[in-house]
């Protein structure tokens, strides 16, 4: 049925753990295996669909959601940016919307730009663009372009489950590999390791760092938070792997949650460490717009007796609210706590040597591509 498209709750709630609130929902029941227990609309749209129980116990037959896979043929792939508080001003998203399903993404409202939802239909409708590879090589031979270290993986995770098949990372990489341009990669998944044989000779030439995003070391908690990302050994594993081929790898702890993640901080750091990390970071939970009543829910059926323990201090760290978005606070907070958060880490790091050097990318290297159609110069 279609209603008028619903208000999500004010950041001043905060509703008790025995309520019935959204933990019985029918999307969270056909959810199995995946983190969001919400579908709501996105903001820009006019009417909101959504289920609801009958009450005649049918719920078990409904099948459980599957995932959907449309093509897009872009027609640019490079993504500028211009924010102060992040070391990159150009990006690659080669896949929309993220199978990992990490319940608290930042990235979730963008498939509010596209008439989906930022809960379920984020971690179910992915959007690949199989030009991705031609489109990179096009704008890297303009005449007008500047290389500059690219990023991949800050929004949605290039090696999501749909990478095994689709290849299209690789294929970007070996783009990146023919004009010796730098780039860096952050993802949560070992897949990774599988193109160790393009990442290691770039390593080489110093234009390639790898970051892999480290939560929890619980496997339980990781399972519940990021259901189809690799367990925390496996990211481990990788960090050790990259590690040995000469590649220069980073445990990014993104992000720390208040009083259900913080207290790792240091046995995350002392992991990664000891599997070769030489760098780190860390980014506070972001809840911008839709994740945060997404994360609440997910608080509320996984861990609701630490319901208003977690929001209580993630709102001290946010001038009271949920997010704030201001350049300089929005990755790391603000107040007492945050400072403490601050303090932690950098003491670790001092602990354990992380952090001590930390080489550019070299952009000298680069070479024009040729190829795919690109004209010749005449000399």
């Amino acid at each position: 049925m279609a209603i008028p498209a619903h208000t999500h709750p004010t950041e001043t709630d905060l509703p008790d753990a025995s309520e019935e609130v959204l933990s019985a929902s029918v999307n969270a029941h056909r959810g199995r295996g995946r983190a969001a227990g919400l579908n709501m609309a996105g903001r820009y749209e006019k009417e909101s669909r959504d289920s609801f129980d009958d009450g005649w116990g049918s719920l078990d037959e409904l099948p459980p959601l599957k995932t959907h896979v449309q093509e897009e043929r872009a027609r640019t792939i490079i993504t500028r940016n211009e924010s102060p508080d992040i070391s990159f001003d150009r990006s690659i998203n080669p896949y929309r919307g993220c199978e990992h399903g990490c319940i608290y993404c930042f990235a979730r409202p963008s498939h509010a730009y596209i008439g989906l939802s930022p809960g379920l239909d984020f971690e179910t409708h992915l959007t690949v663009k199989p030009n991705a590879a031609e489109l990179l090589e096009r704008e890297l031979s303009s005449p007008s372009y500047s290389p500059r270290t690219i990023a991949i993986g800050t929004n949605t995770d290039p090696y999501q489950p749909i990478e095994r098949e689709r290849k299209l990372m690789r294929e970007i990489l070996s783009v990146l590999d023919r004009c010796n341009h730098p780039v860096g990669i952050v993802t949560k998944s070992a897949l990774v390791l599988r193109d160790l044989d393009i990442l290691a000779p770039m390593a080489e030439r110093g234009l390639v760092r790898v970051a892999l995003s480290v939560t929890t070391l619980d496997r339980k908690l990781a399972r519940a938070m990021e259901p189809r990302a690799a367990t925390p050994a496996k990211r481990l594993e990788a960090i050790r792997g990259l590690s040995q081929a000469g590649i220069p790898t980073s445990v990014m702890i993104a992000p720390v949650i208040p009083a259900l993640t913080d207290s790792e901080m240091e046995r995350i750091l002392e992991a990664a460490c000891e599997n070769g990390a030489t760098g780190a970071g860390y980014i506070l939970l972001r809840l911008p717009i839709e994740v945060s009543p997404l994360f609440r829910d997910w608080l509320l059926r996984h861990r609701p007796d630490s319901f208003r323990h977690v929001m209580n201090l993630i709102r001290s760290m946010r001038g009271g609210k949920d997010y704030d978005a201001q350049w300089g606070k929005r990755m790391r907070g603000d107040g007492p706590y945050a400072k403490q958060l601050a303090n932690r880490f950098a003491l670790a790091c001092k602990r354990l040597g992380l952090n001590r050097s930390r080489k550019s990318l070299t952009t000298e290297l680069f070479i024009p591509p040729t190829a795919g159609g690109v004209q010749l110069q005449l000399f």
